[in-house]
């Protein structure tokens, strides 16, 4: 089967994103009701904490710690481009692989908040090593089996994953990447009904090359709809055509796979027929949480090396960090960090309990944690200077100090990209912050729809905004005193105030554009970063507040990191807002048309001196047998 473009619609794409998106909200949501305007601090605070770790935990984490630090060489495994594998064996050994999997099946049973842990661990190690186990049981064969699996396919593959048989997670393909529909890896059933013959060809799987089992997205031909599937790598026809290098994680076992006629059991279906993304949405709600809180254990180490390193280097008779401009990006540093571990362990304690719809929350964690952490990792190498730059093994060769900014800030960048783009997830976010007034008024922002369907929407609209439109006022004028958190009484009153500007300006946006809306995504962008502000402020408050309570170590430090990082992110807020109508969006559209239309290409003279023959980005699949 070739990988040729499908050529797929706008709308047809538009469909399958909402068909795979949960359409309705059982539980509450933190952030779905700051988006329509409601403050509900009661949803998470008092901040859930846990002070002990179950005994079982405690014993891997302190193991993982030793192996970490005097077994494991993150310096060698990017140097070699490799990992060690008698040193991923011992990883198995210890159950490393199953940290997620229940113990009936072999596993350790860690809970979100544990597995939250060791991920923020990993996250000071090696990015190559967290890539490897967060993949192989965050979007792998373990957690969707946990979740939708039969019991047959629990039983026969979640003891293999919990040994140590790496898994992979196989969707994007040379032509398809955040765009599900244009899907060409498809699936028919066999004649007598057994197995589903499988062809197609997957880009960018991680652990790809090492992997025993995947989870392939893959379309059903009679249905047309995608379904997920485990495929055993050794089977006929799967075959690992390309490895893929990258600017970091140069370990990294990424490849590209193709499928030809390859024989999958029909009991290999995860779920039902045509749940494939929804499936993976799910499975990513939990999922996403990985990546934030490694950067979480990355900026703590970039807060201890430009702690160290600002006490050594001396300029100008002073210690750097005695000068302001540096200062200014340690209380960054400090701040930030705090705020970014203050979401995402909200997050993590709260997916445990399943009180709360959080795939929010959980997108929030990805988009504002990775893109936090990259600025967090940037200025560090910029206080750093050129021993940031330069490489651990030259630092350790010429007998100083080898801190791996370096290497922390290549193998980082990707995380922006990684499990959906800080795009994707602004897309996502951005979907949910209009899907009330969609629901309410969808028939004025419709280009399909007819007067006669706006005309029969009036009623409805007018009911609903007639209520709601006033209140989201009354809400900001007559905003409760909050007087009984004391010092976080103003910042408190902000966040309530905020939300219902929030609320206000998303339907004003909805009146002004009407059905060219979700074609305005720097203006969706922009309350999509206010809500994750919001949610950042609300969380370091909450958890400045449980600190303090319990006279816990480092508490009144810790609510002076809050009270800065909520002072920095209501500037943030602020601008956002002047920028929703106060901007160029409409030149750079302008010049972007123009751009594409070649109009520029007079400035591209000198690099096309040096262009190397075109090339496209598809890799061609074997044909069908």
């Amino acid at each position: 089967m070739s990988t040729e473009k499908l050529q797929v619609s706008e709308e047809d794409s538009r469909k399958v994103a909402e068909a795979a998106r949960e359409s309705t909200w059982k539980k509450p949501s933190f952030m779905k009701e700051l988006f329509l305007g409601n403050f509900r601090f009661d949803l998470i605070h008092p901040y859930p904490e846990r002070t002990e770790w179950r005994p079982e935990f405690q014993e891997f984490f302190d193991k993982l710690q030793v192996f970490l630090r005097d077994t494991w060489d993150a310096v060698e495994v990017d140097h070699t481009g490799e990992y060690n594998m008698e040193h991923v064996a011992q990883l198995a050994e210890m159950g490393a692989f199953g940290m997620k999997i229940p113990t009936e099946y072999g596993g350790l049973g860690f809970d979100q908040l544990e597995y939250a842990q060791v991920m923020e661990l990993l996250g000071v190690a090696d990015g190559n090593l967290t890539a490897l186990l967060s993949a192989h049981q965050s979007i792998g064969v373990p957690q969707p089996l946990k979740l939708f699996g039969s019991d047959e396919l629990k039983e026969k593959y979640l003891p293999r994953c919990a040994k140590g048989e790496i898994s992979a997670f196989a969707l994007t393909e040379p032509e398809v990447g955040s765009d599900p529909a244009r899907l060409t890896t498809v699936v028919e059933l066999s004649e007598d009904g057994s197995e589903y013959i499988l062809n197609g060809t997957k880009l960018w799987c991680t652990n790809g090359t090492l992997a025993k089992m995947l989870v392939v997205m893959a379309k059903t031909a009679h249905s047309g709809k995608i379904s997920a599937f485990v495929v055993e790598t050794e089977w006929e026809g799967v075959e690992v055509i390309h490895r893929c290098h990258f600017m970091g994680l140069k370990a990294l076992a990424n490849a590209v796979i193709t499928f030809t006629d390859v024989r999958v059991p029909v009991g290999n279906l995860i779920g039902k027929e045509g749940r494939g993304l929804k499936i993976a949405l799910t499975t990513l709600n939990d999922g996403r949480l990985s990546i934030p809180n490694t950067c979480v254990g990355t900026s703590k180490s970039c807060l201890s090396t430009v702690r160290k390193w600002s006490k050594m280097r001396v300029q100008w008779g002073l210690p750097i960090g005695k000068h302001e401009s540096i200062g200014h990006k340690i209380a960054f540093i400090a701040s930030t960090t705090f705020a970014m571990e203050s979401i995402v362990k909200l997050t993590s304690y709260l997916s445990n309990d399943k009180k709360l719809d959080l795939r929010l929350e959980s997108a929030a964690c990805k988009e504002w944690n990775t893109c936090q952490g990259w600025d967090i990792l940037d200025e560090t190498m910029q206080i750093r200077g050129g021993r940031g730059y330069e490489t651990e093994k030259s630092l350790k060769n010429r007998g100083v100090d080898a801190w791996p900014v370096e290497r922390l800030m290549r193998d980082s960048r990707i995380n922006k990209i990684f499990e959906g783009s800080s795009e994707i997830m602004h897309l996502l976010m951005a979907r949910e912050a209009v899907d009330k007034h969609l629901s309410v008024a969808g028939a004025m922002v419709d280009p399909k729809a007819t007067i006669a369907d706006k005309l029969k929407a009036l009623p409805k609209i007018a009911l609903f905004y007639g209520w709601w439109y006033p209140t989201r006022w009354l809400k900001g004028l007559f905003t409760p005193s909050y007087l009984s958190y004391g010092r976080w009484a103003g910042h408190l009153r902000f966040i309530h105030r905020t939300a219902a500007k929030l609320a206000r300006e998303s339907f004003h946006g909805m009146v002004l554009f009407r059905e060219k809306m979700e074609r305005k995504q720097v203006f969706l962008f922009r309350l999509v970063d206010v809500v994750n502000e919001l949610f950042a402020m609300t969380a370091s408050i909450a958890r400045a507040i449980a600190l303090e309570k319990r006279n816990a170590k480092g508490a009144a430090a810790a609510a002076e990191l809050a009270d800065m990082f909520c002072a920095n992110s209501r500037r943030v807020i602020e601008d956002r807002f002047y920028q929703l109508w106060n901007n160029d969006d409409d030149q750079k559209v302008a010049i972007t048309k123009r751009v594409m239309n070649d109009e520029f290409l007079w400035m591209e003279e000198m690099a096309q001196l040096l262009e190397p023959v075109a090339s496209t980005d598809k890799v061609q699949a074997p044909a069908a047998k």
